[in-house]
């Protein structure tokens, strides 16, 4: 948990990863101990096709949580992973189940149903833009890059999706298998919840209080026509919209903490983006305009 300096409280937590359940190498304790130690607290467990209940483990509070992957390894052939978690009860999807189905299923038991990883299962928005009902998107997913480098960000997608009028809330992941430092408490979201349970932390998403990250701290607020970030000390503040360019989209410097940029007439939508001096990003929302 991080207090900042307004006072409010902000919980960190993952919500996809994976156990010896599935095909993680790790136990659930041996998860639940690593990431209590990296300060989470909380997270979804999220093993293929096994459904884990509401839980604590190691005194780390556990989400409800499953990964349902569609298709196989060849992308051409319709690969789609879907993340569900926060569901009340085991949703007991078919494993021939269209991702229509697996996400009304997902939703029918009051959980968030998560595109994960789009830009590595190479998801095309004629995939994406017919789907009802998904709660979040995945831009960053670590065992991504950790296997396959530059397929770990899906930012490309997620802009054309809001391009075409789909605004989907951004998570940023760690979808941990090998648990080798590379793919482990590298992505994950701040939750400004009333606690650090699971019933809190979830009413938070739900109610958009969250940003993802891999480090720094973000808080992006709109004021009239312009939208203001701050954030922890950053080289970078990115303003990414629908424009494909504008002059004061990007600020730069040794250690910038805030910056503002003023909307333009045509813009439909704008997310944010920070880097910090070590490489860590961290993602806004998108904001409609």
């Amino acid at each position: 948990m991080f207090t900042d300096e307004n006072g409010k409280k902000w919980y960190k937590v993952g919500l996809h990863l994976h156990t010896t359940i599935s095909d993680g190498k790790v136990t659930p304790e041996r998860m639940a101990r690593i990431y209590k130690n990296a300060g989470y607290d909380a997270v979804a467990m999220t093993d293929h096709w096994n459904y884990h209940d509401f839980d604590k483990i190691e005194d780390l509070e556990i989400i409800s949580g499953c990964e349902y992957n569609i298709g196989s390894s060849n992308t051409v052939h319709d690969v789609m992973h879907i993340v569900g978690f926060g569901m009340k009860k085991d949703p007991k999807i078919d494993r021939n189940a269209a991702p229509q189905a697996v996400i009304d299923a997902i939703n029918g038991v009051d959980g968030f149903a998560v595109l994960a990883h789009p830009h590595w299962s190479l998801n095309d928005k004629s995939d994406i833009l017919p789907l009802k009902g998904f709660a979040a998107v995945e831009i960053y997913n670590a065992v991504s890059e950790a296997v396959m480098s530059n397929r770990a960000y899906s930012g490309y997608i997620i802009d054309s999706l809001a391009n075409d009028g789909m605004y989907l809330p951004i998570i940023a992941t760690d979808d941990a298998h090998y648990y080798n430092g590379h793919d482990n408490t590298r992505g994950f979201v701040m939750v400004a919840a009333k606690s650090g349970s699971a019933e809190d932390v979830l009413a938070a998403l739900k109610a958009g209080d969250f940003y993802a990250s891999q480090g720094p701290h973000l808080e992006v607020c709109r004021e009239g026509d312009k939208i203001i970030a701050r954030c922890s000390p950053c080289v970078t503040i990115a303003f990414m919209s629908n424009s494909a360019w504008a002059p004061d989209r990007m600020v730069r410097g040794d250690s910038v903490t805030y910056a503002e940029y003023t909307v333009k007439d045509f813009e439909k939508w704008l997310r944010v983006e920070v880097c910090d001096r070590a490489g860590n990003f961290a993602w806004s929302n998108i904001i409609e305009l």
